[in-house]
C-alpha cells in the first residue's frame, strides 16, 4: 500500500494577496504564482523547495472561531524573540505568550493562529 504526501496547506481567507504577501515575507524563499479555478476564484500559492505548499484560497465569510490547524514556526537564525517581533513587524499580532510553554501564540493579518517556539 502506498501512503500520500501533503502537496499544499490550504488557508481560507478573504485577502489572498495580502495573507501571500505577508507569508511570504515571514517564511522567505518562496515562490508564489496565481491560478484561476474552473469556477473563476483566484488563488495565491507559494511554492517551497523543502516542503508543502501554502494555498491562500478565496471565501466571502471572515474567520470564525479558533482554528482547527494552525503552523508551528521556529526561526532559522537569531532566537525565539526576535523572530516574534520582526513577524509582529510584518503584521502579526501577539495573541498568547504563555510563561510556561515554550511557544508564543500569534496571528496573521486576518486572524489564523499560528505559534513560534524556539529554534531547533
Amino acid at each position: 500500500m502506498t501512503a500520500a504526501r501533503i502537496l499544499a496547506v490550504a488557508v481560507d481567507c478573504r485577502r489572498p494577496d495580502l495573507l501571500a504577501e505577508f507569508w511570504s515575507a515571514a517564511l522567505g524563499n518562496a515562490k508564489s504564482r496565481t491560478w484561476t479555478d474552473s469556477h473563476g476564484l483566484t488563488y495565491r500559492q507559494l511554492d517551497f523547495e523543502d516542503g508543502p505548499a501554502l494555498l491562500f484560497q478565496p471565501v466571502p465569510e471572515e474567520k470564525a472561531g479558533k482554528n482547527r490547524l494552525h503552523l508551528d514556526l521556529a526561526p532559522v537564525e537569531g532566537d525565539q524573540r526576535a523572530e516574534v517581533e520582526r513577524l509582529v513587524m510584518l503584521g502579526a499580532k501577539v495573541l498568547e505568550d504563555p510563561p510556561d510553554d515554550p511557544w508564543i501564540v500569534l496571528a496573521d493579518p486576518e486572524g489564523n493562529e499560528f505559534c513560534v517556539l524556539p529554534a531547533r
